[in-house]
């Protein structure tokens, strides 16, 4: 059986979609498609209130990822605190954070000429 595509687009929508589906805070996608040394072609970054919230924000992001277009992350690391978690999805790093560490490592602003896209908390 061959497997299909998924191109990068439709994969940060998914990834935005399993962070709202656990209403997580301030997502953000850093598109760095057009610069040259960036680790990678997005981020996407978004906020939990707590440990729990973290590990529950992540959680859906892999079921929901999973379950829509059959991707899985290649790794995911930081569960042990839940502070700062990055999921490895090749092209694209989710990162979420807790809003304390989100403010120290501002990851958002790293790249000065990434466009950013900023989404709508979901109430």
């Amino acid at each position: 059986m061959l497997k299909k595509h998924i191109d990068t687009t439709t994969k940060v929508k998914k990834i935005v979609e399993g962070i709202q589906e656990l209403k997580g805070k301030q997502i953000v996608t850093v598109d760095m498609t057009k610069l040259g040394d960036a680790p990678c072609s997005y981020f996407v970054i978004c906020q939990g209130d707590s440990n729990t919230h973290v590990n529950s924000i992540v959680n859906s992001v892999k079921r929901w990822v999973c379950e829509k277009i059959r991707v899985r992350p290649a790794e995911i690391d930081g569960l042990e605190n839940c502070r700062w978690v990055a999921m490895d999805y090749g092209e694209i790093i989710v990162h979420v954070f807790q809003r304390h560490d989100r403010e120290f490592y501002d990851l958002e602003n790293l790249w000065l000429n990434a466009q950013l896209t900023w989404y709508e908390d979901v109430a």
